[in-house]
């Protein structure tokens, strides 16, 4: 018979103890590993500006990943961050592949992108805009897609670059934002594919060895 309290301690240690990834660490699974990582963009990536709805959030990252973006940015200075979104306790979340930097503030996030190099394009509808497709997306890009009620924050608007807007012919001039970011993300990425920049890593050899091993323990 165990002594008093003796379950409660080993539940407690079970539940401090790292866990090991659901998945057996296979000759095939770093392979793939390998491979997504050999073609992950480290000079693409959206900011997601006061998104609230989890199924957006979720929506845009799984186009992230399929796109090969190494990071996206999330600003939440209005609405709080969607429990859940960013979490990474499921192989079915993108949130899990593509790392997330949340910032307190747009003018933060945006000096952080700045200083890496990238030139920031807000989402906007406008004269100030000019049509995705004219845009050259093969140098480093950060892509801000705003509320899905309020669009890009005055804000965003006035610290970007530039504005982009996709063409539409419709009755209806907007879309969900999710479409939005996946229509952007994926002009980025057929540009950016017969640009061959998907051919070779372009991440450096000591960060893809490390993003390897962090992969393969989740």
């Amino acid at each position: 018979m165990s002594a008093p309290g003796a379950t409660d301690r080993r539940a407690l240690a079970a539940s401090q103890a790292p866990k090991a990834s659901r998945w057996p660490r296979t000759e095939r699974r770093r392979a793939r590993i390998a491979a997504v990582l050999a073609r992950r963009q480290p000079d693409l990536t959206v900011v997601l500006e006061n998104i609230h709805d989890p199924h957006n959030v979720s929506a845009i990252l799984r186009t992230c990943d399929a796109v090969g973006v190494l990071k996206a940015h999330a600003v939440y200075t209005v609405e709080m961050p969607p429990t859940g979104a960013f979490a990474r306790t499921t192989s079915a979340s993108a949130a899990k592949w593509v790392e997330v930097h949340q910032h307190d503030s747009v003018t933060g996030c945006i000096a952080t992108l700045r200083r890496e190099g990238f030139t920031v394009l807000a989402s906007a509808i406008g004269p100030e805009a000019r049509p995705l497709y004219d845009l050259d997306l093969t140098s480093p890009v950060a892509i801000v897609l705003g509320n899905e009620m309020r669009g890009v924050s005055d804000e965003a608007l006035n610290l970007a670059d530039g504005r982009l807007e996709i063409p539409m012919v419709g009755m209806v001039q907007s879309l969900n934002v999710s479409v939005a970011g996946a229509v952007c993300l994926y002009e980025a990425f057929r540009q950016r594919l017969a640009a061959g920049l998907y051919e070779a890593s372009r991440l450096e050899s000591g960060q893809l060895a490390t993003l390897e091993q962090a992969w393969l323990e989740r």
